[in-house]
């Protein structure tokens, strides 16, 4: 199976929006990824829901959209409205993660939840079977053009040994620093799915970058 590539429309030129998401559409990418940044959470603001519903009308690739925010939940309904296809929430501000997962879920969308790079990937132990994917950041969030934190292999290891030993079929995303290089070392340890911003949009071609990354395999 070729990797799911998520390129991350935080990078985009953002006075041509339009422009990208349409070099998004002919891609061979399977998912578009919008992070949503309130600058309590990250020390960052970015897309609000202006921009969502601006672009949802021309994307052809369903929604990955990420919350990098301090009250998720209020948005469910709304996300859903837009025809979200996954919708992920950070484990650090979900007190009440079951609920939240299957509220997801109710609402028609894929349930998934995002560790920060210090957070273990034990603590969604109990809580594997209720996720459609598990985002794991390679980066600290809330800026792009970060530089990639090598433990984060290790983390994909890990928690691909925990959902295939209970023959699961969630699957893992990586987000931060992600380029060909170390795409192809965090494929190999088992994730399924790559989150490329600065790789993919500051690239010279950055449609042979999206197609370098899907033609990586385990």
């Amino acid at each position: 199976m070729n990797t799911i590539v998520s390129p991350s429309l935080l990078s985009a030129d953002f006075l041509h929006l339009a422009q990208d998401v349409e070099m998004v559409n002919r891609s061979r990418a399977q998912w578009l990824h919008i992070d949503v940044m309130d600058g309590v959470f990250v020390p960052n603001l970015s897309f609000g829901f202006p921009i969502l519903e601006a672009i949802a009308p021309i994307v052809k690739k369903p929604l990955d959209v990420h919350l990098m925010i301090v009250e998720p939940m209020k948005f469910v309904d709304r996300l859903a409205e837009l025809g979200v296809h996954i919708m992920n929430v950070h484990y650090e501000v979900s007190p009440h993660l079951h609920r939240s997962l299957t509220a997801i879920r109710k609402a028609g969308m894929k349930s998934a939840v995002t560790l920060n790079p210090h957070t273990p990937v034990s603590v969604v132990e109990d809580v594997l079977e209720e996720l459609d994917m598990v985002l794991l950041m390679s980066v600290n969030p809330g800026y792009g053009g970060q530089k990639f934190i090598e433990h984060s292999v290790e983390k994909v290891q890990r928690l691909r040994e925990m959902i295939d030993k209970r023959q699961l079929s969630t699957l893992i995303e990586v987000d931060g620093g992600v380029n060909q290089q170390t795409g192809a070392r965090l494929v190999a340890a088992g994730a399924d799915a790559l989150v490329a911003g600065s790789y993919v949009f500051g690239h010279a071609d950055p449609l042979t970058a999206i197609s370098g990354l899907c033609d990586l395999k385990r």
